[in-house]
């Protein structure tokens, strides 16, 4: 299977606080999935932990390279720019990742690197891999907290991700 791409400084074991969820599910494409992640209009149908989602150049509601978005998440508005994009081809893993960072002192500022992966499996499968790296002393806070929120709320992200591509994909079928 594949893995996520780690920039320099957001490798995993060298940052303050890391996550990883993982999803595999029969009956769906990544091509299906990916739609749910790239229309960010979607997100807060699935995902409770997002909101005020805005792009700065009049752009959006989907990503692509480069693109400019803003949300709040866990409380913190989140600068994001999307730094690989690759929609999924016969063969080849869907990627969409964002650097992200929360200004501020040394008390509230942040430095994340969220990665996803949408991965076409044997036998009708697909997987689904996020994962996220953060630097900062909230990232570390959330890293000691226990039950880990970041892990746990990205779980819901990406069982609502698979409920939402699946939903859509049922709605295709029946022509609405």
């Amino acid at each position: 299977m594949h893995s996520i791409n780690w920039p320099s400084g957001f490798v995993p074991g060298f940052t303050d606080n890391y996550v990883s969820n993982e999803i595999i599910v029969a009956d769906l494409t990544a091509a299906e999935i990916w739609d749910s992640l790239d229309d960010t209009s979607l997100w807060p149908d699935y995902y409770s932990n997002v909101s005020e989602i805005r792009f700065h150049d009049g752009t959006g509601p989907k990503l692509g390279l480069g693109a400019r978005f803003r949300f709040t998440t866990f409380g913190f508005p989140v600068e994001a720019e999307v730094t690989e994009y690759h929609h999924p081809s016969h063969g080849s893993p869907a990627r969409i990742a964002w650097h992200g960072w929360v200004v501020g002192d040394a008390d509230h500022a942040l430095d994340v690197h969220h990665a996803w992966l949408f991965e076409d499996l044997p036998n009708n499968r697909v997987r689904v891999l996020t994962q996220e790296t953060q630097n900062g002393k909230p990232a570390s806070e959330l890293r000691n907290t226990l039950p880990n929120p970041m892990l746990n709320a990205h779980q819901e992200w990406i069982e609502g991700l698979v409920k939402n591509a699946r939903s859509r994909a049922q709605a295709k079928v029946q022509g609405r």
